[in-house]
């Protein structure tokens, strides 16, 4: 399951990669990896950890989504928002949180917390 994930990333990743005209080089200095590790996901034989998912989809200008859509268990989902749930990968976002230092969720926390008052001032 994992495996497949990966090759769908890594497929995904060079798509958008060549559509962009970047080399594995370029992508690699800007995430502040070796082209060595952008070839390894490209391949789908390292996974990518949420940082650096991030760090890509910001870089390469895509939704975090796009690297998981086509993808099978990221469409069972997609059916569900079609029902009327919202969509959002929890799973990718725990991840992402469980990823940070400390200081980074105490940064995090408090930027949750002005945007909840900022919700509750206008309601």
């Amino acid at each position: 399951m994992e495996d497949n994930f990966n090759k769908h990333l890594g497929n995904k990743l060079k798509m958008r990669r060549l559509a962009l005209g970047l080399t594995q080089t370029k992508v690699a200095k800007a995430i502040n990896v070796t082209f060595q590790q952008i070839q390894k996901y490209e391949k789908g034989t390292n996974g990518v950890s949420s940082i650096r998912l991030l760090q890509l989809s910001n870089y390469l200008k895509v939704p975090i989504n796009y690297f998981f859509e086509g993808f099978s268990e990221y469409l069972i989902n997609l059916e569900k928002s079609q029902e009327g749930h919202v969509n959002v990968n929890y799973n990718f976002l725990v991840k992402m949180y469980s990823e940070l230092n400390t200081d980074q969720k105490l940064k995090f926390n408090k930027s949750l917390q002005s945007v909840n008052s900022n919700i509750s001032k206008v309601g």
